[in-house]
């Protein structure tokens, strides 16, 4: 296995991703972990040190001790932080940078370099970092430099190596292939781990955890709950309780649409609750986006307590992206928003272990490949992602019934049109934003002051960064038409060509 010890970059996860991508089977854990005792029952090949917010000089900054490097004696791989950290750790010096580099930025390599093997000169990286490696560590000698900084440092008799960029990220365009020769040429490791085992295991370990108890999973109808349906009732059977809560914010016509597709295609335990009413009015007058997904969170789990009793463990189709900018359970990364599967009384239950999430350290794609080694239709498999709280975080401001109204069918136009231009597949997620505002108009050589929809369609691998789509033009036409003149209250259509990082996915 590889290791990669967490010093809080929110790209963390993506490491791991690309190396399970590899069939190389690798563990995430916070950098204070005692990698002895995980030595002990695994085979470590490989370190690979995250990156993170903080200074190494900063009194509070994370660190790991240089013997405790030295008496692995395993190939190690420093990233962004991890640079810096290997640099203080075998006595370099780093300084605060003049020049902040943060994007891409063109470097040049030597490829004679193991982790640069078969790659050009000059390649184009992400980065991401404020100080910078001045002067070089003992026994350490240049790999590649940027116009600004040292890009990457090898000590090629203890196999350290340590980048100052990103290879992780879709940006750094040969990234996969330096993690490659890490772990291929540098680690030397086999490719003999594969999706199909994750299955093999997350059925035995939740059979062990359950044994003879009850499951309760809130079904919603989307790729992550539906795959987790289908594997856990391969592992528990009659003990999985599959439930449906109609939350109020749902899509147009979902509703019926999950409810048909699980009673009529899965023999699942299937409970229908219509709460629409009841969410809706907790989010009466609610604006702040926080707010609103603690609220639906917090009565979800309400709900549930109501209307499931006996049951003994919550199970919730939590993947990774939604962990790692709520609260990182591996690390110390910082917080971008609270995601509505970790707050209130769900924390609680976490806590005491009542929860069941085999998801949490994987990506939707990852998720995607589950569903389809689990025979799960295509047609659930591919769909995009949904989020928990639903249109009440894409109702921007205040929610209610005339605005989900409005939203729900310029949303249903937009999946219609793509579709139609057969681009649905090809796209990470497509959906309407209803925004607080109202802009002037002419319809019917009348003067109108009306609503604004947003539209955001985005292109991602993974969710963690995504850039917004080149889409054709007459099929923005055709949605901004439809919309305009089939959806009262609307008379203005916008498009969001903002990419995540900096913005968001969604814009709450």
């Amino acid at each position: 296995m590889i290791l990669i010890l967490d010093f809080g970059s929110q790209y963390t996860q993506l490491i791991a991703k690309r190396i399970r991508k590899m069939k190389v089977y690798c563990e995430i854990h916070p950098y204070s972990a005692d990698i002895q005792k995980i030595a002990e029952n695994n085979r470590i090949e490989g370190l690979i040190l995250s990156g993170g917010p903080a200074s190494v000089y900063d009194s509070d900054s994370f660190k790991i001790e240089k013997k405790t490097l030295d008496e692995l004696n395993i190939p190690i791989l420093g990233i962004c932080y991890g640079m810096q950290l290997l640099s203080y750790l075998y006595e370099g010096k780093i300084t605060p940078s003049d020049s902040r580099e943060y994007g891409f930025t063109e470097i040049k390599l030597d490829s004679s370099s193991l982790l640069f093997e078969g790659l050009e000169e000059k390649q184009v990286v992400w980065m991401s970092h404020g100080d910078k490696v001045v002067e070089f560590p003992k026994d350490f000698i240049k790999a590649a430099e940027s116009k600004n900084a040292l890009a990457s440092i090898q000590n090629k008799k203890k196999h350290i190596y340590a980048v100052q960029f990103h290879p992780e990220v879709v940006h750094t365009k040969n990234g996969g292939k330096m993690l490659e020769n890490f772990v291929f040429k540098i680690c030397k490791c086999i490719a003999d781990w594969e999706m199909g085992s994750f299955i093999d295991n997350t059925v035995h370990a939740v059979r062990n955890q359950v044994k003879d108890k009850k499951v309760v999973l809130g079904l919603s109808g989307g790729v992550d709950s539906s795959v987790l349906a289908v594997l856990l009732h391969k592992a528990l059977g009659k003990n999985l309780l599959c439930v449906f809560v109609n939350n109020g914010v749902l899509r147009k016509n979902e509703a019926l649409k999950v409810q048909e597709t699980f009673t009529k295609n899965y023999d699942i335990n299937f409970k229908y609750i219509d709460a629409s009413k009841e969410f809706l009015q907790k989010l009466k007058g609610i604006d702040s986006p926080e707010q609103k997904r603690k609220i639906i969170g917090e009565y979800f789990l309400e709900v549930f307590s109501k209307t499931t009793q006996g049951f003994d463990f919550l199970a919730q189709g939590t993947l990774y992206p939604d962990v790692i900018e709520s609260v990182n359970v591996k690390g110390p990364s910082d917080t971008i928003k609270t995601h509505h599967n970790r707050v209130g009384g769900v924390l609680e239950l976490i806590n005491q272990g009542k929860v069941i999430e085999p998801f949490k350290e994987l990506f939707k794609d990852e998720v995607r490949e589950i569903g389809r080694e689990l025979g799960v239709p295509d047609e659930i498999v591919n769909r995009q992602p949904f989020p928990g709280p639903g249109l009440a975080i894409r109702v921007l401001g205040d929610v209610t019934e005339e605005k989900l109204n409005t939203l729900r069918e310029a949303d249903a136009i937009i999946i219609e049109e793509i579709k139609n231009a057969g681009l649905y597949n090809q796209i990470w997620q497509a959906f309407g934003v209803f925004l607080p505002v109202q802009s002037v108009g002419v319809m019917g050589d009348k003067r109108t002051y009306e609503n604004v929809i947003a539209l955001r369609i985005v292109e991602s691998v993974d969710g963690m960064t995504a850039d917004w789509v080149k889409m054709p033009y007459d099929v923005l036409n055709k949605i901004s038409s439809r919309i305009i003149n089939e959806v009262k209250g609307i008379n203005r259509v916008v498009y969001d060509i903002s990419s995540k990082p900096p913005a968001t996915i969604e814009w709450e």
